[in-house]
């Protein structure tokens, strides 16, 4: 019998604790009977129901119980989206209208139910169970058609799709293509049941080799929404024209400067320093890090504000940038701009003579960026190359930008947080939107410099915040598990390094690894291993500090043009310190303090999505650049070892290929797993990971982004015993093609 509370209108707290703790799907009605609710009380009880799903507590659709925010209703149709090593099926909610992705259900089948496996739908009931969900399958339904994202291509008088995910291996035949035709990138259902499956087209997307169009692939692909509302855009019209408010700290007469990429699309930050005339603090440098105040244009609770926490961060591609915020936002009127007045939420730092801080304080300001310069640019100036940059802003703000930031790099010396210098692809387009290069990004101390004053920043908005005992949306990262650990040791054994599992592992212990290691073809591949081994980081308002810059406190506080996290951070602190102008609606609601801990799991999924969505299109345009290389010998190296062949990239190019270990030749080849290694029975070659070969590319697929290589013949491949040991690839099951024989452990 459902449990009877004192009569009278329950408080939102109430509410959410009868919905998590209904046996049965909680409706209007089902609140009413609970909470003994009649004639007048009910219909204040809809305003409240209505009030609670506007605030993002509760979600509601019409017909439909309420479930909490983020949650699951008790009873749902599920669909299979994915089954586990273990073989528990993995489920999502078929229809799911929240600003969040949809969570990932456990499906716990008993019985001698039939295997459930993607595709599969199920009514189910529903359970929170710690910090995910459990599904209970209670009836299986009729199969959903399954929807594949590929491009047609045609053959004699029939089309075929072309899957975009390179782990479909094969093309299926078209059963109806609607008005779409050849080169078309389309979303497609299946029909029918194997051997005699086909697809139907049901979305024509447009052509996916147009210039500046292979996002397409990736935003159709991983869902990501990249139209706003017209709502959502008269919101942010409407924002655009505010008034930047009164009670601000006038920093206009200061040359404050924003330093960023060349091609940069918005300008979150902008920084300048002086030496501190303080005679307590003497050597030291008085600092301010600027930062677009979005949380006065993005108000809380607004349609803008759900559609932001909806994307939950930019996405940026080669050919295009998908944003949070709508451009007259995002690279208008929140962008720090040169020579224009600007709303900023500004982070005073007092920097000591050993770069440590020694005091911070927050203001919302009116800012008047002296410059937009580029890094190469003020690189070029400090180099004291002339012409980049005027004479009066590298005396005024440059040279005093950079003596603090020596400061800042002395205390992170000192600090040693996880040094890996690892090479970021960086793709040019022509005038035309077509690929001009791919080429590894060059690292300045430009880039350096603002990422020390970035990271001073955002350490202090999380102590700040603590010292206010204020929500913090913490970025944290965690330290690698000793599965990790262990993987990191067996692979280093290959090598003869040794380390030890029973210590207390910094970031330091791997800096000191790595500076045993002086082999310039070793290093990079050795980085990239350890880079493997960490946790990734994620938002949370419990703080477990930052493993990888060696941090107790850290929070994203420094890009709420592109980061919804940063955008909490700001209404924290302009709730915790009063911060004028004072306008309730730019703090933080109590609602989401409340649920810091589901946003920042929400947050995280989109972060991950973004950066899945983008490696995947540059491994697409790497793919249509090499396309012009086809048949060619390149220059490769080997990036995993498996018993069914090897991987390998082009080298500073990038991209990923498969090499068979069936186009190898017709002798057996040993996989020694130890060493990552394939090695010919008769010949002795040997094909390891990190290994430098020279390979022919006789495949590139701009689709799927895949490459496809195939051994030069007549060359030997017996690279010394040191040279290729230096990386263990994550790809996958081995399989046990017939021309191999495993050895190794099992």
């Amino acid at each position: 019998m459902p449990k009877r509370h004192a009569p009278g209108l329950p408080s939102r707290q109430q509410i959410l604790d009868f919905i998590a703790s209904s046996e049965t799907p909680a409706g209007k009605r089902e609140i009413a009977r609970a909470f003994g609710l009649h004639a007048q009380d009910k219909i204040l009880l809809k305003g409240l129901l209505k009030d609670m799903a506007d605030e993002g507590l509760i979600d509601s659709a019409p017909g439909r119980a309420f479930h909490k925010m983020g949650g699951v209703p008790k009873v749902t149709v599920l669909r299979i989206v994915d089954v586990t090593d273990e073989g528990v099926p993995i489920a999502v909610p078929e229809n799911w209208d929240s600003d969040q992705p949809p969570p990932r259900l456990r499906v716990m089948a008993r019985g001698k139910r039939a295997p459930l496996g993607p595709g599969d739908r199920i009514l189910s009931r529903t359970e929170e169970a710690g910090s995910g969900w459990l599904a209970h399958p209670m009836k299986t339904l009729a199969r959903g058609e399954e929807q594949v994202l590929g491009v047609l291509r045609r053959e004699g008088d029939r089309l075929w799709l072309k899957p975009v995910d390179k782990r479909e291996k094969r093309d299926w035949p078209v059963s109806d293509a609607g008005e779409a035709d050849a080169g078309d990138l389309v979303l497609a259902e299946k029909t029918g049941r194997p051997p005699r499956m086909t697809v139907r087209v049901t979305d024509r997307l447009g052509d996916p080799f147009a210039p500046r169009s292979f996002s397409l692939v990736a935003i159709h692909k991983f869902g990501i929404p990249d139209v706003f509302s017209e709502d959502v855009l008269a919101e942010a019209t409407a924002a655009a024209a505010l008034p930047i408010g009164e009670g601000r700290e006038d920093l206009r007469h200061l040359p404050i400067v924003a330093i960023d990429p060349v091609d940069a699309r918005d300008h979150d930050d902008a920084v300048w320093a002086t030496p501190d005339d303080d005679p307590g603090n003497v050597g030291g440098y008085r600092a301010i890090v600027a930062i677009a105040d979005v949380a006065y244009y993005v108000r809380a609770g607004s349609d803008l504000d759900r559609s932001a926490r909806k994307r939950g961060n930019s996405v940026y591609f080669p050919d295009r940038v998908v944003p949070m915020l709508p451009e007259i936002l995002s690279a208008d009127v929140c962008s720090l701009k040169e020579g224009v007045d600007r709303a900023a939420l500004v982070c005073h730092l007092r920097v000591a003579s050993d770069g440590t801080l020694k005091g911070w304080h927050f203001t919302r300001a009116l800012v008047r960026i002296a410059a937009n310069i580029a890094y190469e640019d003020a690189q070029a100036a400090i180099d004291g190359e002339p012409g980049r940059v005027s004479p009066e802003l590298v005396d005024g703000a440059l040279n005093p930008l950079w003596a603090c930031w020596r400061l800042f790099a002395g205390a992170r010396d000192r600090r040693a947080p996880l040094d890996l210098d690892l090479p970021e692809r960086r793709v040019v387009l022509d005038e035309t939107g077509r690929i001009a290069s791919v080429a590894p990004r060059e690292r300045l101390d430009s880039m350096r410099l603002i990422e020390e004053y970035m990271i001073a920043a955002n350490v202090a908005a999380a102590k700040a915040l603590e010292a206010k005992k204020a929500p913090v949306m913490y970025r944290d990262h965690e330290p690698p598990s000793r599965e990790k650990l262990v993987a990191l040791k067996e692979y280093l054994d290959t090598f003869g390094v040794s380390f030890a599992l029973g210590q207390v592992v910094k970031p330091a212990t791997f800096n000191h690894l790595l500076d045993r290691i002086d082999d310039p073809a070793i290093r990079p591949q050795v980085m990239e291993q350890i880079l493997r081994s960490q946790t990734q980081a994620y938002y949370a308002p419990a703080n477990t500090g930052h493993f990888g810059l060696a941090l107790g406190s850290y929070a994203h506080f420094t890009s709420p043009i592109r980061r919804y996290a940063d955008l909490l951070v700001h209404r924290s602190l302009v709730g915790a310190y009063g911060l004028a102008p004072a306008v309730p609606e730019t703090r933080l609601p109590v609602a989401d303090a409340e649920r810091m801990t589901e946003l920042g799991e929400a947050i995280s999924r989109t972060e991950r999505r973004a950066m899945e969505a983008e490696r995947e299109t540059v491994d697409r345009y790497v793919a249509a650049y090499l396309a012009r290389f086809v048949g060619k010998v390149v220059e490769t190296r080997i990036t995993g070892v498996r018993p069914f062949g090897f991987f390998a990239t082009v080298q500073d190019i990038g991209g990923d290929g498969l090499v068979p270990v069936s186009t190898l030749g017709s002798e057996y080849f040993h996989y020694d797993e130890a060493a990552q290694a394939l090695v010919g029975e008769e010949s002795g070659d040997r094909y390891v990971s990190g290994q430098l070969l020279k390979l022919r590319l006789v495949e590139s697929d701009p689709i799927s982004g895949a490459l496809r290589f195939e051994p030069v013949a007549g060359a030997s491949h017996r690279p010394p015993l040191r040279a290729g040991r230096s990386e263990r690839p994550r790809m996958g099951r081995p399989g046990r093609p017939r021309n191999i024989r495993h050895q190794g452990k099992r």
